[in-house]
């Protein structure tokens, strides 16, 4: 009988502690696409925009953000805690910021010194209007 345990390859083979043969040395492929001498190239982004943008319906609003200003769309008053940017429901007083005492409601308007617009950033996307895709569509096919 065998001194082995097991009769599968591998099992107590002595040419596992062997390491591997050095891999020949040739002149260098051609380089992977991602290296490139100067750099990767830059991917073809749209450009961004800031925005702010009713806490209620989503409007967007006008730059001059008065204590008085409403929404266009939904007449929602925009000085209040739910359009701020230090909004946060998780927080004490629901705020970011050291407030003394709670406001409320958070989408009624207060005199909130600390107040600050929430804004976004999107993406601009230019919508084409329907003659111009109406005579790109005609030279098209002209």
């Amino acid at each position: 009988m065998s001194d082995r345990k097991y009769r599968q390859r591998g099992y107590m083979d002595d040419d596992r502690d062997r390491k591997p043969a050095p891999k020949p040395q040739g002149p260098p492929g051609p380089r992977p696409r991602g290296d490139r001498p100067e750099g990767p190239r830059t991917p073809n982004l749209m450009p961004t925009r800031q925005v702010v943008r009713c806490a209620k319906c989503g409007a967007e609003i006008a730059a001059p953000y008065a204590a008085e200003g409403r929404c266009a769309k939904c007449g929602a008053d925009v000085h209040t805690c739910a359009q701020c940017v230090y909004f946060d429901p998780g927080a004490r007083y629901q705020c970011m910021q050291p407030v003394p005492e709670r406001v409320a409601p958070k989408d009624a308007k207060n005199a909130c010194t600390l107040w600050e617009p929430r804004t976004t950033v999107e993406r601009e996307t230019h919508s084409v209007s329907v003659g111009s895709a109406r005579q790109a569509f005609d030279d098209l096919f002209k």
